[in-house]
């Protein structure tokens, strides 16, 4: 069975890889930026098996149209413009002409897919945005009670708030369910949370739920302090490693006074240690192998900004308003000294193969690749939500065979 996906806000292409992975066919891949568009288009010209058939549209969301897609789609999945929602934007939500959750119900109810999955920050959570988000998920879940002309969004929210009191499904209507997910907890090495949004088309019978985590922050420590397996794999002696245990302490010893060990099924958080391996210093000639991978100069810490140990996840990486924040995508040494990291190491830490190249200035890539959605995490969610899609199938197929032997 082939299952067909619109990618929305698809930036440089995290999510839409993702769902590529997971087995979905792009029929379109919507994304204004002309520099992530650049990206990717560069990666098609190249042959890079993953984008090199990707339907691409340059232009705006709530331009384009959907109207031969109608009714053929699987999944519809993207990151909507975080900057309303972040920590480190400006908070205006609703208010900020940025919010394009109301162009992606629009998609939503247009396309009617089986699925869909949305990510954005873990602000859009917090209780500043209580009654917005609720919002967000309401219309998600009744997509076609439309938010009337001149209509102020609270009263559209009691409109919606009452038709789930009902219990009665009229149309088209989806089953909602959000969790905020850690990055690092799927294999990403990167400590990097974030707000998922699910919604499966009330008709399939779904039961789904978020994937569970395949890597553990105590699974880590047991690797580095308990067993010293960490360091004997990366070939670090005793001499050279951190003295870091201190921060832990208390946790270490519990774990290894404890029969509640991590389970064996459950691997370790990936470090940057980890995710950097094979990848020369950027300062040397051989770093030319590798693309994007080119030192940048002038990382200073400050507080509050000082970077990412080597040796635990990386901080989330971030794109701000004004360039590339210091502290967010820069990596400590183990002499305490600090240096950015180049578009390639930030590449891996967002799980992008080494062959996917970016297009652009240091500043402009490192961009795209704070307001990327790392390519494992979207293939956990999205193969989670094949998974269910496939099931289904297989079951209404039954049932149709079933009809007809009859």
């Amino acid at each position: 069975m082939t299952m067909n996906a619109v990618e929305l806000f698809a930036g440089a292409g995290g999510l839409a890889m993702g769902a590529s992975l997971a087995g979905f066919t792009p029929k379109a891949v919507v994304e204004w930026d002309k520099w992530a568009c650049d990206t990717i288009r560069e990666n098609e010209q190249r042959g890079f098996p993953l984008v090199q058939n990707w339907p691409l549209v340059e232009g705006d969301v709530r331009g384009y149209d959907y109207g031969a897609l109608e009714d053929k789609i699987d999944l519809v999945a993207g990151g909507p413009p975080c900057q309303p929602f972040s920590l480190g934007g400006k908070h205006l939500a609703y208010n900020d002409q940025r919010d394009m959750f109301p162009a992606s119900v629009d998609v939503v109810r247009r396309l009617r897919p089986k699925a869909f999955v949305f990510e954005n920050v873990k602000g859009l959570t917090r209780s500043s945005f209580a009654n917005y988000f609720q919002y967000i998920t309401l219309q998600l879940t009744f997509p076609e009670i439309v938010r009337r002309t001149d209509e102020m969004w609270m009263d559209h929210l009691v409109r919606l708030e009452k038709a789930k009191t009902s219990g009665k499904k009229r149309g088209l209507t989806y089953e909602v369910v959000c969790r905020v997910l850690n990055a690092a907890d799927y294999g990403v090495p990167q400590k990097r949370e974030r707000v998922f949004m699910v919604g499966f088309r009330s008709d399939i019978d779904a039961k789904w739920a978020f994937p569970d985590p395949t890597h553990a922050f105590d699974a880590l420590l047991e690797e580095q302090w308990i067993t010293g397996d960490y360091w004997d794999r990366h070939e670090v002696s005793e001499r050279q490693r951190p003295d870091s245990s201190s921060r832990f302490a208390r946790r270490i010893k519990q774990l290894s006074m404890s029969n509640d060990r991590p389970s064996d099924t459950i691997k370790p958080w990936r470090t940057v240690r980890d995710a950097l391996v094979g990848l020369p210093d950027p300062r040397v000639g051989n770093s030319k192998l590798f693309h994007n991978h080119r030192f940048q100069d002038g990382a200073r810490p400050y507080p509050g900004h000082t970077g990412s140990p080597i040796d635990l996840p990386s901080k989330a990486l971030k794109a701000g308003d004004h360039g590339v924040p210091g502290g967010e995508n820069m990596m400590i040494r183990l002499d305490g000294s600090v240096r950015y990291f180049t578009v390639r190491e930030a590449a891996r830490l967002q799980t992008f193969p080494d062959g996917y190249i970016f297009h652009g200035s240091w500043t402009e890539t490192m961009r795209q690749l704070g307001n990327a959605v790392p390519v494992k995490l979207g293939q956990a969610v999205a193969s989670s939500v094949a998974e269910k899609l496939l099931e289904w199938e297989e079951r209404d197929l039954k049932k149709i065979i079933r009809r007809l032997a009859v």
